[in-house]
């Protein structure tokens, strides 16, 4: 069964998710493919969502992990499946939310990959030139770096989101969730050297073909808004010409802004207001990543750590 073919209870979900939950397109389209994945499962077994016991949610996340998927996609899988149910059972489809005492897989919780301070220094260094694609490339690093970014709020930037005189600019987070985010001095002349003549104007085309492009901030060679994808191959260009390879990603850049402003003393409210975070659990993993800087307080700071007889 193909995404398009799902029952009609799949589809009045995502309508919910997003237009009653305000849901992002990219979360929605994660939750069509698991829930197309969950439909097929149920369809080889004679089943519908209704018709669902909790050993059959169970058997479904056995199939998953037999079939090689990570715990972290499990875990997501089994998001997706309470959905439809719960949905179910508040509409009067079903009784039950045959998935609501499923227990949920137990993911790893791996470190995040920051870079060093001197590993960006690097990076930013090596992002030369004056022509307008080196501009746009500089910018786009210096801003996902600075600001903690995440990819889609950096394609998504339009020119009324940014207020450089005040070394401000607005994202729009997951569920669609505005944040003001400060925009540091390097972030900032990376910006305005792109926006100069020289710059942005360069890569716009004569004629816009869609009418959002022409308020993109990042533009792709063919003048068009620049997309996910685009902006990944930009960054893991860059990545690759000084020696980081796989290492480097949107993603990274964004850990290593949070790591490295919590390794310098920035308080973890101030970080998770910084990157969008609605919940402090999901700041506090980067405090993971600074047991080094966390020791170094600790010696400079308690009156019994230091080595040596105290005086």
């Amino acid at each position: 069964m193909t995404a398009a073919q799902l029952p009609l209870e799949i589809e009045e979900l995502l309508s919910w998710l997003g237009v009653e939950k305000g849901r992002s397109a990219n979360t929605l389209a994660a939750y069509r493919r698991d829930l197309a994945a969950y439909q097929e499962f149920l369809t080889g077994r004679g089943l519908t969502p209704a018709t669902v016991t909790e050993p059959v949610v169970e058997d479904y996340l056995a199939f998953l992990r037999a079939a090689g998927r990570a715990p972290s996609s499990v875990a997501r899988a089994l998001v997706s499946v309470r959905s439809l149910h719960r949905f179910l059972e508040d509409e009067g489809v079903a009784s039950s939310n045959p998935a609501g005492e499923v227990q949920r897989p137990k993911v790893p919780s791996g470190l995040p990959k920051a870079l060093s301070e001197a590993e960006i220094g690097s990076l930013l260094a090596a992002a030369t030139g004056d022509d307008a694609v080196a501009r746009r490339d500089r910018a786009i690093l210096e801003v996902l770096y600075g600001c903690g970014l995440r990819v889609s709020e950096l394609v998504g930037l339009s020119l009324a989101d940014l207020d450089l005189g005040s070394g401000m600019l607005r994202a729009f987070g997951k569920g669609a969730k505005e944040r003001i985010v400060p925009v540091g001095r390097l972030a900032c002349e990376a910006l305005e050297a792109w926006l100069a003549p020289g710059g942005r104007a360069d890569l716009a085309p004569e004629r816009w073909a869609r009418r959002g492009d022409a308020e993109a901030v990042f533009l792709n060679t063919r003048g068009g808004r620049l997309s996910r994808q685009g902006a990944w191959g930009i960054v893991r260009h860059h990545g690759e010409s000084v020696g980081l390879g796989d290492r480097l990603s949107p993603h990274v850049l964004r850990h290593s802004c949070a790591t490295h402003m919590l390794d310098h003393g920035a308080d973890i409210r101030v970080v998770q207001e910084l990157l969008g975070h609605a919940s402090i659990s999901t700041t506090q993993v980067y405090t993971k990543v600074s047991a080094p800087r966390l020791r170094q307080i600790y010696e400079s700071a308690h009156p019994r750590a230091k080595h040596g007889r105290p005086e």
